[in-house]
């Protein structure tokens, strides 16, 4: 593997000691995803998130370094598109780490033990946002989305939540596979994982096609980098389908 997606992070925030582990535990050109925190998305309802969002980010998270990916942001299937609730939120977030650095330095006493605000090497920062509401299928959450650059997450939950294949930011598609059969359990046949390969072959060089899981007009034709996390790991499925998409398109894993 070369990327993995942290998830502890989503249920409470984490410590500087242990991003500075993983950072050291990985190869120099890891790739580390992290999920934001619930007590923004679920509990704050992305509303009055600012001392929320300083904790976030002095927990640690700047301490990848270049090894920070995207941050996700999974919504609560309750929540329905709220463009003002979006835009407010999505005005809130740092675009570069010493923009977040400086946010960190805002934090409360909520936080766990020592803030990290180094900001390091100035990088940009990208973001990803799950949806599980159906209203969030129509163009105008998509013509929001990438009106700041934010990529919608492709997220295959077996039907139980929406699934969109919108190409919604300039330089990022993120897919979650949950599972296309029973949701967190089932693997994905051969065939299933070579339409996988596919789909994000296009999305890699640039394509935005429209098929039925598409509500809004296709996206400029950009380059873009394709992060696949699966989450199909109660019969631990995970692992073995990862590598599998891995090889189909040169992926890995390494030697």
């Amino acid at each position: 593997m070369n990327t993995v997606e942290i998830n502890g992070s989503f249920y409470s925030l984490q410590r500087p000691e242990r991003y500075r582990a993983w950072f050291t535990e990985t190869p120099e050109d890891f790739v580390f995803s992290v999920k934001g925190g619930r007590f923004i998305t679920h509990m704050k309802q992305l509303r009055d998130v600012r001392a929320p969002l300083a904790n976030f980010f002095a927990s640690g998270v700047l301490a990848l370094g270049h090894k920070l990916g995207p941050i996700l942001w999974q919504l609560p299937p309750r929540l329905r598109f709220d463009p003002d609730r979006l835009t407010e939120f999505f005005a809130l977030l740092p675009r570069d780490t010493h923009a977040a650095a400086a946010l960190a330095a805002e934090h409360d006493d909520k936080l766990k033990g020592e803030a990290h605000t180094d900001p390091g090497e100035k990088r940009a920062l990208r973001y990803a946002l799950e949806v599980r509401h159906p209203s969030f299928a129509t163009g105008d959450c998509v013509n929001l989305l990438r009106d700041n650059d934010v990529a919608l997450v492709v997220a295959d939950t077996a039907g139980t939540w929406p699934y969109l294949e919108d190409v919604t930011s300039g330089d990022l598609v993120y897919v979650r596979l949950h599972g296309d059969e029973e949701l967190y359990a089932s693997g994905y046949t051969e065939a299933a994982l070579d339409s996988w390969a596919d789909k994000i072959a296009r999305w890699r060089a640039g394509e935005s096609p429209r098929t039925e899981h598409t509500v809004g007009t296709p996206a400029a034709r950009e380059h873009r980098d394709v992060y696949v996390y699966f989450d199909n790991d109660i019969k631990v499925k995970a692992p073995g389908d990862a590598i599998g998409l891995a090889r189909r398109l040169g992926a890995g894993p390494r030697p």
